[in-house]
């Protein structure tokens, strides 16, 4: 389906009265109406700043807004609010309880780049071609015309926050997400997600999910000192030796074959597997072990029912990862920004005044399997297109290894780049050889006593580059010590090493990660 950007002279003036409106106060009534009262969260004079969750529009209505506020004392609200302008998602704005009872709403921030409705595209940012993700925040059918005229919100690209107003010849619905080609200034062409993941719900799932998580090392450690404890029941206790057994030390992750198994152990895949005959039986990897030891705990609080291991599998894959939600308390209330990028920071929990030790074991358990699912989450965020349009497919997990009594988690990120179907069909005359995928791998881990580290590699047609990085700077000058033996071994397995380098400190972050960039120029 094609649709046309076309420009629509009544809705002009309302883009133009929200940038006048920008930085000014705007009284409750006149442009934006709370429905919600404020009485109750602010005092008179007090103000609260956020941002705008949601804006549609009605027939014959104004737009229905919801705003999601923080006051100075971190207290957090949603309330409800009416515009007769639309509002783009993630406009800033700012209420103050006025001495009337009634509330100013103050538009703090508008991105230049979302303020007003555009009616073409730049196809300077957006070529011909780009793949632009959006979610429809209004949908209004135009009787004269015949067609329905839509504003969707872009989530993607250099031109993401910005709204268009489009025209096409069906109706879209409120809150979905759209994927659509550049055709032109004002031509798009949707593409059907096809079993997609849509990329806003993978986000706002992954943040979800990494509010809630917690380091693998307080579950770990929790369970190497269960102790005596009468609460702690034989089959809670096989289970935790059962997993702390099955982690693999260091010598077993410098063999092939036991990479790939703790690869495959990770629970990055247990959800693929759940797919296929298991015969009845749960897939045993990382998180289908943790997910048995919340199954197991749960009965043993009170007022719940007994654990019958017969059903472990058939629940634990119906409900399979929702029903962790409900263990994971105040967890999911934290109002800290969630963290991105690679690695996953450390999060380690407190216990709570009056938490017993399964409690305690309970909630370590859970955010574990949060910390997974982030994993996971974060695989399929990085999934996908390329500016460039390379087709990217990437795997994020995290491998607890043992070295010898300590456990240390292994943070690992792989990168595959391959050209897309159309590109591949005209390089079908190449050799096998030039069309080869180009790999990412990174690493990061805390090992005693060399500290944090973090290690990047690029794999090209045989060609290894690779980037180390040290925080502590003895380690940093050990490991450039050691740089020519490094790459003489690698050599003898058969890699040409363009580029081995080892750096002091991690490496730079910014709105592009080191995965999306080259570390060398392969076709220089």
């Amino acid at each position: 389906m094609t649709s046309d950007i076309t420009s629509l002279s009544s809705l002009l003036p309302a883009a133009s009265a929200l940038r006048a409106s920008a930085g000014t106060s705007i009284a409750s009534g006149d442009v934006v109406k709370l429905l919600t009262p404020l009485s109750s969260l602010l005092d008179i004079g007090e103000s609260a700043s956020g941002q705008v969750l949601s804006s549609k529009a009605v027939a014959g209505q104004p737009f229905q807004v919801v705003l999601s506020l923080i006051t100075n004392s971190g207290e957090q609200a949603t309330v409800q609010a009416t515009s007769k302008q639309p509002l783009p998602q993630g406009t800033q704005v700012t209420v103050t309880q006025l001495a009337s009872g009634s509330a100013a709403v103050t538009v703090q921030q508008v991105k230049s780049n979302a303020v007003g409705t555009l009616t073409e595209l730049d196809t300077q940012q957006l070529p011909v071609g780009t793949l632009v993700q959006g979610k429809v925040i209004s949908s209004q059918l135009q009787p004269q015309a015949g067609t329905y005229r839509s504003l969707v919100t872009l989530l993607n690209t250099a031109m993401a926050g910005s709204t268009l107003e489009i025209d096409s010849p069906g109706p879209l619905r409120l809150g979905s997400l759209l994927s659509a080609q550049v055709q032109g200034a004002q031509s798009l062409n949707f593409v059907p997600l096809s079993g997609r993941l849509a990329q806003l719900a993978v986000n706002q799932q992954l943040q979800t999910q990494q509010s809630r998580q917690g380091s693998l090392e307080g579950v770990l450690a929790a369970l190497q000192n269960l102790g005596d404890s009468s609460e702690v029941g034989d089959d809670l206790r096989a289970s935790a030796s059962r997993l702390l057994a099955s982690l693999p030390d260091i010598l077993q992750l410098t063999d092939t074959r036991g990479v790939a198994q703790a690869l495959n152990a990770s629970g990055l895949f247990l959800e693929a597997q759940l797919l296929t005959p298991q015969g009845g039986a749960l897939p045993d990897d990382l998180k289908s072990s943790l997910l048995r030891l919340v199954a197991q705990i749960l009965p043993n609080l009170p007022g719940n029912a007994p654990f019958n291991p017969a059903d472990a599998a058939k629940v634990l894959a119906n409900v399979l990862p929702g029903y962790v939600r409900s263990a994971l308390g105040t967890l999911g209330q934290v109002g800290e920004k969630p963290p991105s990028g690679f690695p996953l920071p450390t999060r380690l929990l407190g216990s709570f005044d009056g938490e017993n030790d399964l409690e305690h074991l309970l909630r370590l358990a859970s955010a574990a399997v949060s910390r997974l699912q982030s994993h996971q989450l974060s695989s399929l965020e990085q999934s996908g297109l390329s500016e460039d349009g390379k087709v990217l497919t990437t795997w994020q997990l995290e491998i607890p290894m043992r070295n010898q009594q300590d456990i240390v988690p292994l943070q690992v990120r792989v990168q595959r780049e391959d050209e897309p179907e159309d590109s591949k069909k005209q390089q079908a005359e190449q050799p096998a050889q030039q069309r080869e995928p180009l790999w990412r791998v990174e690493l990061a881990f805390d090992l005693d006593p060399l500290g944090p580290l973090q290690i990047q590699a690029q794999l090209l047609r045989g060609s290894l580059s690779g980037q180390l990085w040290a925080q502590w700077p003895a380690t940093a000058r050990l490991i450039d010590s050691q740089l020519d033996s490094l790459r003489e071994r690698l050599l003898d397995s058969g890699l040409a090493v363009s580029d081995l380098q080892c750096h002091q400190g991690t490496p730079p972050q910014g709105p592009r990660t080191q995965l999306e960039q080259r570390w060398v120029d392969e076709t220089a």
